[in-house]
């Protein structure tokens, strides 16, 4: 179940079940970006203790809201799940793509690593595609000034056609002049005209076709990544368009006409429906390519070697699975053997006040059967959940959490991809069952 018809757009923003505003006036800002980028960093910074948390509707993902002000303007952040692409494989890029999509925020922030823009640009490509009212926010910079990469922001600006921002989260640096263009963005009506990304020639007839069919829904939702859409089918989305445009779109007798015309260009060009979404996505790398290659410098050309020598162990095939394993089982002896010392302590512990509860229940002359429901029932299980779980939890979710930072966990997604995948499966539910296992 995604957002329902109730829990999106301006329904969402009215009723609280999303976004929660201090006034009518308030500007709803997504904060988007790829994990690990100092998203999260960006989001407490500008927002300090003025947050709160809670759950997307229908779904198991946390969502975190906060509030700042700039110029006695109010905005409402929603930092939303990281994510390295709107074309969804998992609950958190749903969310991501769905509140993007049809939460109608005012401005996208998309955070970005400055180390490494070109991989970044490739989410920045895609949110400009569904709305104009984007910011990039180059965060790290310190981290590329140490690498010796140099951005031409001024260049990136010219061809994005959205503002751009460079900022060092962690020291709050920068977060003024984002403020600033968010002001700019959300008040003044823009100069710029975004980017448009263009296909091969085969996709863009195909899209081109679709596009007459869709004009009923100018204003509502960018056409053309409507007419992407439509082709490049998705049942999840499909429900979650349907239920925004208000209408059952693969039934509209104009709109099919229009989708088999486009398949049938699609067609002439040996494009099958399956192999359309790599080809966006190639289309979508190579322009990301091509704009790094025209405001990136690498002053420093080995910068990442180190780098790109742990990716040949941790990620080849000869070697990429086999230290995987030999990690893992690393971490499940530590866990394991490891809680063995304190969860023998906390149980023994706990067991011993069981023994003083029981001698405090004879001397007062309370009856078997309340002995028997309180201690040997309540208690005993509590503590028996205590011992066993709460050694070996305090030590895996630290380890986990180290290997997240260390950027092993990407790494891990990465090698299992193409198996989870033949189950209908993501990578990245990898990880999920690395927590279900312990």
């Amino acid at each position: 179940m995604g957002l329902t018809n109730n829990s999106m757009g301006i329904k969402a923003v009215d009723s609280g079940l999303v976004i929660k505003k201090t006034t009518p006036e308030d500007k709803v800002v997504a904060l988007a970006g790829n994990p690990n980028v100092g998203k999260s960093t960006v989001f407490n910074n500008l927002t300090g203790m003025n947050q709160h948390t809670g759950n997307w509707p229908g779904k198991t993902v946390t969502n975190a809201q906060g509030y700042c002000s700039h110029n006695d303007r109010n905005y409402v952040l929603v930092d939303i799940p990281g994510t390295y692409s709107l074309m969804a494989h998992s609950a958190e890029e749903e969310v991501a793509r769905d509140f993007i999509c049809f939460g109608n925020p005012d401005a996208v922030v998309v955070v970005c690593d400055a180390t490494c823009l070109e991989r970044n640009l490739n989410l920045v490509l895609q949110a400009i595609e569904i709305t104009d009212n984007v910011i990039v926010c180059i965060n790290l910079m310190d981290e590329a000034k140490r690498k010796e990469i140099s951005i031409d922001t001024g260049r990136l600006l010219a061809i994005l056609g959205v503002p751009v921002v460079t900022t060092i989260a962690r020291n709050k640096n920068g977060l003024n002049k984002l403020m600033q263009a968010l002001e700019g963005l959300t008040i003044s009506p823009k100069k710029d005209t975004p980017i448009r990304m263009k296909y091969e020639s085969s996709v863009e007839a195909a899209i081109n076709a679709v596009l007459p069919a869709l004009g009923r829904f100018e204003g509502r939702i960018s056409l053309r990544w409507l007419a992407i859409r439509l082709l490049d089918y998705n049942e999840a989305l499909t429900i979650q368009l349907n239920e925004y445009l208000g209408c059952d779109l693969y039934s509209d007798e104009e709109i099919n006409t229009k989708l088999r015309q486009a398949e049938e260009i699609l067609s002439t060009h040996g494009i099958s429906t399956q192999s359309l979404r790599d080809r966006i996505v190639s289309g979508l790398v190579l322009t990301a390519e091509n704009i790094c290659e025209q405001t990136v410098s690498f002053n420093k050309r080995n910068y990442n070697s180190s780098d790109r020598k742990i990716d040949r162990i941790l990620t080849s095939k000869r070697t990429g699975i086999p230290v995987m394993i030999a990690l893992l089982t690393l971490i499940f002896w530590l866990t394991l053997s490891g809680a063995n010392y304190p969860s023998k302590l906390i149980s023994s512990g706990l067991f011993r006040v069981q023994d003083i509860l029981t001698e405090l229940f004879h001397n007062v002359g309370a009856p078997d059967w309340l002995h028997g429901a309180v201690v040997l029932g309540v208690y005993r299980v509590v503590a028996w959940v205590i011992s066993v779980m709460l050694p070996p939890m305090a030590i895996f979710f630290p380890l986990f959490t180290l290997l997240e930072d260390l950027g092993y966990l990407p790494r891990v997604a990465f090698n299992l991809d193409k198996y989870f995948k033949k189950c209908g499966a993501c990578g990245k539910q990898a990880l999920t069952m690395w927590l279900v296992d312990i």
